[in-house]
C-alpha cells in the first residue's frame, strides 16, 4: 500500500490534534509509516524540552557582521539586533531606593521580565522542532524507496455461464518494471486458471502464467507495448498440455489509464 509522504507524517508528529483520520488510520496498520512516525516523535519529545537560557551571553557584533556579510543582507538591516538589548542591560546602574521599598532583610520577589526573542524558551521549541522536522522529513524523503505508481486498470467482468468478477490494474515497481496486479471474488476454474493480455481484436495474446487462487501479481514482458494488448483475460484451462487459449474466459476487462 502507497507510504504516507514525510510532509503529512511530521505534521502529525509535530500536533498531537492534527485532524487527518486517513493517515492515522494508515500508521495502526502500516508498521513501516509507525517506525518512521515513533522516530519523529522522540525528536518532537526531545525538542520540546526548553534549554537553560539563564546563561546565555549576547553574542558579539562580530557575530552579526558575518551573518550579514554571508547572506548578503541590505545595508538596512546591518545594525546588530541584539546590540540593543546589550546596551540596555550595560547600562542600567545603581539606583536609589523607592521610600516605600521594602526593609532590607526581607527578600524581594522577583519579577518575570520578557527577555530577548533568543531568550524565549517557546521560540526555541517552536524553531527547533520546525527545523528537525524539515531535516528529517527530507531524509525520509531521499532514503525511502520509490512507491509503486499505477499505470492503468481495469474492471473485470464475468463471461458466458460464469459469474466471477475483479479487477486488475498495472503499477510499476521501484526498479522499473511492470506488475499486472489481478483480483477475482471467486475461483471458477475446471481446470486451472491461466492469465493473458489480448489485443483488441483478439487476434494476438500473451500468456502471463498460471492464478492459482483468486489474486496473483505477473510481471508485464518487458517492452511490450500495453496499448496493442490491452485486454485482460483469465481463462479456464483444461489440464491437456496444449500451451494455446483454450476459448473459455472467465473473466475479462480492457486496461485504461
Amino acid at each position: 500500500m502507497p507510504h504516507l509522504d514525510p510532509e503529512q507524517l511530521s505534521l502529525l508528529a509535530l500536533y498531537d490534534g492534527w485532524e487527518d483520520p486517513g493517515a492515522r488510520e494508515h500508521l495502526a496498520a502500516c508498521p513501516e509509516c509507525a517506525a518512521d512516525f515513533a522516530a519523529l516523535r522522540r525528536t518532537v519529545d526531545a525538542v520540546k524540552t526548553a534549554p537553560d537560557t539563564s546563561r546565555l551571553a549576547v553574542p558579539g557584533p562580530q557575530v552579526w557582521a558575518g551573518i550579514h556579510r554571508e547572506l548578503g543582507l541590505s545595508g538596512s538591516v546591518r545594525e546588530d539586533p541584539l546590540a540593543a538589548d546589550a546596551a540596555k542591560g550595560n547600562s542600567a546602574g545603581p539606583a536609589a531606593a523607592p521610600a516605600d521599598a521594602p526593609p532590607s532583610n526581607v527578600i524581594p520577589v522577583r519579577r518575570r521580565t520578557k527577555g530577548a526573542w533568543w531568550q524565549r524558551p517557546g521560540t526555541w521549541v517552536a524553531a527547533a522542532a520546525a527545523a528537525v522536522l524539515v531535516v528529517v522529513g527530507a531524509v525520509l524523503t531521499l532514503t525511502r524507496p520509490p512507491q509503486p505508481q499505477q499505470l492503468a486498470s481495469a474492471q473485470l467482468a464475468p463471461l458466458a455461464q460464469h459469474s466471477a468478477a475483479g479487477s486488475a490494474k498495472v503499477v510499476t515497481a521501484p526498479d522499473g518494471s511492470r506488475n499486472l496486479e489481478i483480483s477475482l471474488d471467486k475461483d471458477e476454474a475446471k481446470g486451472y486458471q491461466e492469465v493473458w493480455l489480448i489485443a483488441p481484436d483478439l487476434s494476438r495474446l500473451v500468456s502471463l502464467g498460471v492464478m492459482n487462487s483468486t489474486s496473483g501479481t505477473f510481471q508485464v514482458p518487458s517492452g511490450l507495448d500495453l496499448s496493442q494488448y490491452p485486454v485482460v483475460d483469465v481463462s479456464d484451462e483444461p489440464m491437456d498440455g496444449n500451451p494455446a487459449h483454450s476459448s473459455v474466459s472467465i473473466a475479462r476487462g480492457t486496461l485504461s489509464s
